[in-house]
């Protein structure tokens, strides 16, 4: 097994380890709990490597540099030879001034390495102060900017509703997804959960009420480069879907609230209700379904547990929950809330107002 330790980003850090703790258990791996700031993580070699490439809401992958010092450290690290560059988490930037970072770079140095601060072959970071500061490499760096290149305003249907690659990734790794897996949205609306998904190698499909909707989903799918196994139009309390329409390993879905997006004349909470229970019972056992709602009462029941509820400010008053269901016939589910302070729960570049 690998031991990771990944750096969780602040837009919002409840929903970023409850991603965290999705991703690592849909590659077979588990937690061992935090230092630092710094999740720790326990995978297979070949998953370790596919970590990083799941992740949304995270900076980067580390492992812990082996030595009983910082120097020793930094010194067995330079005796490759190759250029690095020495930085504080959650200081990059003040490597000048600190006088810890000055000698760690020293220290590589001595053991052969080169100092490189704007192209350097490894990355190294000193987590933690005084004698219980160690050095990490960053092994895998979590790609930031290609999930900002999805955000909605660059795809070419936009809509108010359509929810942040950001948040979408998040949702389809709390649900688990794996490639193979078969995922329906009841709700497609832009197509931005189902588009995760994909991304993550599942077979998607979807419906929606709206053939503007519909038909504006699947240029954002061609955009992407990713692709449905069907998509409908209809109602999705009556619709159905061709091909198989059971044993789906997870929901996803962003229902209408009503506001930005339309409903058809039905209260969302009740529509949600109506269509909900329907597509969830085509759920395998031991499968997730993930909803993101703007609050109120669950709109499952048993034998559905609602296993996690992680609130999420999206834009100034507007909150978001994130509720991850699952199915465990005569098991009681123990609720875990996750809530991040304010200053923290702010996503600013998540766009949904339904």
């Amino acid at each position: 097994m690998t031991r990771l330790f990944v750096e969780p980003s602040g837009e919002s850090l409840a929903l970023a380890r409850a991603e965290l703790e999705g991703a690592v258990a849909a590659l077979g791996g588990g937690l061992e709990g935090e230092r630092d700031g710094l999740v720790i993580v326990r995978l297979d070699a070949p998953a370790a490597a596919s970590l990083a490439g799941r992740l949304a809401l995270a900076r980067r992958c580390l492992t812990e540099c082996p030595g009983a010092s910082l120097a020793a450290q930094a010194g067995a690290a330079g005796a490759d030879g190759r250029t690095g560059a020495v930085r504080r988490l959650g200081r990059p930037s003040a490597g000048g001034s600190d006088a810890t970072v000055r000698e760690v770079g020293a220290a590589y140095v001595r053991g052969g390495g080169r100092i490189d601060l704007e192209n350097p072959e490894r990355a190294f970071w000193i987590v933690g102060d005084g004698p219980d500061a160690r050095l990490f490499e960053e092994i895998l760096p979590v790609d930031r900017r290609a999930v900002r290149r999805r955000r909605i305003s660059l795809l070419p249907f936009q809509r108010p509703v359509g929810l942040d690659p950001r948040l979408a990734r998040a949702a389809a790794n709390l649900a688990r997804v794996r490639p193979g897996d078969r995922v329906v949205d009841p709700f497609l609306g832009t197509g931005a959960l189902l588009a995760e998904a994909a991304a993550l190698g599942a077979r998607v499909s979807g419906v929606d009420r709206d053939p503007e909707m519909v038909r504006g989903a699947l240029r954002n799918f061609a955009f992407l480069g990713v692709s449905a196994e069907a998509v409908v139009e209809g109602d999705a309390g009556a619709v159905e879907l061709p091909g198989p329409s059971n044993d789906f390993d997870a929901l996803l879905t962003d229902p209408p609230y009503g506001r930005a997006s339309p409903t058809g004349g039905e209260g969302a909470p009740e529509l949600v209700r109506r269509v909900l229970p329907r597509w969830a019972g085509r759920v395998r056992a031991g499968g997730r379904v993930v909803v993101v709602l703007p609050g109120g009462p669950d709109p499952l029941g048993p034998p559905w547990c609602l296993q996690r509820s992680v609130p999420v400010r999206v834009h100034r008053s507007l909150t978001r929950e994130f509720r991850v269901y699952a199915r465990y016939p005569n098991t009681i589910a123990k609720l875990d809330v996750d809530a991040d302070p304010p200053e923290t729960a702010h996503n600013s570049d998540a766009v949904s107002a339904r």
